[in-house]
C-alpha cells in the first residue's frame, strides 16, 4: 500500500467523531445524576481558602442561531430573558459565595456562550462589580470573553475596558461567503475588523480568533484564504476547529447539506493547510488545534511544559479549581467535577428556590485523576511520561500501561511510539491524538476501530 493510500486508511481508522475532545476527564457523557446540588455545596465548602480559583460564567443567548454551533444556545431578539436571566445568575453568584470558606482569590476569568456580549454595556459592568464584591480578583487577573461582532457595538467595547477586560475570542469561522450563508452565519471581513479595532482602542490588546475547517463546501484553498485575513489582523491567538456534525444530538445542525461536508481526508487536508499558513506567518503550533505568537502565554506555558487543557479548550491557567456559573456551565473542584442544569429555565429555577443548580457530575478517584493526568500531556504535548505520573500518582506503570489495549494497535499502525513507557505521537499524525488519549479512557467504549 503506498503511502498516501495508507496514510488515507488510517485517517478513516481513526479520525472517529464519536472520541471525546478531552477538554476534561473524565467526560460529561460520564457524569452522573447521583451528584446534586448537596454534593455541590460540600465540595464548594472544602475548598483551600488561599488557593486562587478561576470563574467561568455562561451566556446561553444569541441574536441569531448558527447551525454548526454544539453549545447549549437559545434565541433572543428581546431584552427580558436576558435581564430575568441575570437576575438568576446574579443570585447563584450570591449562594455560592455563601457555600464558599472566604472571598476566594480569583486569577481567571472567563465569558463564554452563547453570546456573552448580549448582555447589556451597563448590566456588564454592574455584574462585573458584584463579582469583584464577592470573590478577590488579583491585581493580575485576567479577564476574557467571547464576542460575535456583527452586533458588537462601540458602547460595549467602552464597557469591556471599563470592566477590566483583557482578552476577547472573536468568533470567524470563515470569510467564505458560500461556507457562511450553508451555515447561518454571514459575516463580513468589515465586521470582524472593526470588532478587532475597537477592542484595541479601549486597551483590549489580547485577541482569538476561531477558525473552523469541515464545513460545507469548504475546500483547502477557502480555508487558507481564510487563515491569510485572519492573519491580517493579526490576533495573538488563533483555535482552528473541525466541524463535529452530530444531528442526533444537535438538532439545528439538521439545516446543514450532508452532501456537502468534506471527508475525513479532505477534512485533514484542509487542517494541514491551515496550520502551514499560520506556522509560515509566525504562530506557533499548540497541541491539537491552536496557534499563538512567540511572545503568547500559551507558547510560553507549551515551552516550559505547563500548558493545560479545560473544558475551554488549551490554557495557561494554572488554577486547579474552576467555578462554573449559569446554564450548563462545568466546575471542576478538588473532589470532582459539577455540572449545571442545561436549560435555562430550569436553571433559575433551582436558583429562585434558594439552592444550587448543580444536575450532574463526577467525584474523581485516584485512577480518574492519574487518567486524565495522561490525557492531558498527550493533548498538550503530543507525549507522556506514563512511568513518571504513574509513580506520581502510586500506580504501577507496567500494570497501567498492559490495560492501555489499544496501545499496541496505534504503536503497530505507525502513530505513536512507546520507549521505556514514555508514549510520543508522531507529528504527522497530531490531528488523531484523540484515539491516542482515548486508550487511557476507562469509561470509552471498549469496542475495537
Amino acid at each position: 500500500m503506498g503511502s498516501k493510500a495508507l496514510q488515507t486508511a488510517l485517517l478513516n481508522k481513526y479520525c472517529d467523531a464519536r472520541l471525546p475532545w478531552y477538554t476534561i476527564y473524565p467526560t460529561v457523557p460520564d457524569f452522573s445524576t447521583t451528584i446534586g446540588a448537596k454534593t455541590g455545596q460540600t465540595w464548594l465548602k472544602r475548598l483551600p481558602p488561599d488557593e486562587p480559583v478561576s470563574l467561568y460564567l455562561h451566556v446561553p443567548f444569541c441574536r441569531s442561531i448558527c447551525w454548526y454551533c454544539g453549545f447549549p444556545t437559545s434565541l433572543t431578539r428581546s431584552e427580558r430573558p436576558i435581564r430575568n436571566y441575570l437576575t438568576s445568575l446574579r443570585e447563584e453568584i450570591r449562594l455560592v459565595a455563601e457555600q464558599l470558606p472566604r472571598a476566594l482569590p480569583v486569577n481567571d476569568v472567563h465569558f463564554g456562550g452563547g453570546t456573552p456580549t448580549s448582555i447589556a454595556a451597563v448590566d456588564f459592568l454592574a455584574l462585573m462589580e458584584l463579582l469583584r464584591r464577592y470573590f478577590a480578583f488579583s491585581t493580575s487577573a485576567s479577564v476574557a470573553i467571547e464576542i460575535d461582532p456583527r452586533a458588537f457595538t462601540t458602547e460595549m467595547a467602552e464597557s469591556l475596558g471599563a470592566a477590566g477586560v483583557s482578552r476577547a475570542s472573536i468568533g470567524v469561522q470563515s470569510f467564505d461567503s458560500k461556507v457562511q450563508r450553508a451555515v447561518n452565519r454571514l459575516q463580513s471581513e468589515t465586521q470582524t475588523a472593526s470588532a478587532v479595532e475597537s477592542l484595541r482602542e479601549q486597551g483590549i490588546s489580547r485577541i482569538n480568533f476561531d477558525l473552523l475547517f469541515g464545513l460545507p463546501h469548504q475546500t483547502v484553498q477557502s480555508c487558507v484564504n481564510s487563515a491569510r485575513t485572519a492573519v491580517a489582523m493579526r490576533p495573538d491567538r488563533l483555535a482552528v476547529f473541525g466541524y463535529a456534525h452530530v444531528p442526533s444530538y444537535m438538532k439545528r445542525q439538521r439545516q446543514i447539506d450532508e452532501t456537502a461536508l468534506p471527508d475525513n481526508v479532505a477534512r485533514v487536508e484542509q487542517a494541514a493547510a491551515v496550520a502551514e499558513t499560520l506556522v509560515s506567518a509566525g504562530y506557533c503550533q499548540i497541541g491539537l488545534d491552536h496557534f499563538a505568537l512567540p511572545d503568547d502565554e500559551l507558547t510560553l506555558a507549551q515551552k516550559a511544559g505547563r500548558l493545560r487543557r479545560n473544558s475551554l479548550g488549551y490554557s495557561a491557567d494554572t488554577c486547579k479549581t474552576v467555578i462554573g456559573l449559569g446554564p450548563s456551565a462545568i466546575g471542576r473542584l478538588r473532589d470532582g467535577y459539577v455540572q449545571n442544569e442545561a436549560e435555562t429555565a430550569t436553571y433559575s429555577r433551582h436558583i429562585r428556590a434558594g439552592r444550587l443548580a448543580t444536575s450532574k457530575g463526577c467525584c474523581l478517584t485516584e485512577e480518574d485523576r492519574l487518567r486524565a493526568a495522561i490525557i492531558e500531556r498527550l493533548m498538550c504535548d503530543l507525549q507522556a511520561d506514563v512511568p513518571a505520573l504513574c509513580a506520581a500518582h502510586g500506580f504501577d506503570p507496567i500494570a497501567f500501561l498492559d490495560s492501555a489495549d489499544r496501545l499496541e494497535m496505534l504503536t503497530e499502525d505507525g502513530i505513536v511510539e512507546i520507549q521505556s513507557g514514555f508514549i510520543r505521537v508522531k507529528h504527522e499524525y497530531r490531528f488523531v491524538v484523540r484515539a491516542v488519549a482515548a486508550a487511557f479512557d476507562a469509561h470509552l467504549d471498549r469496542t475495537p476501530y
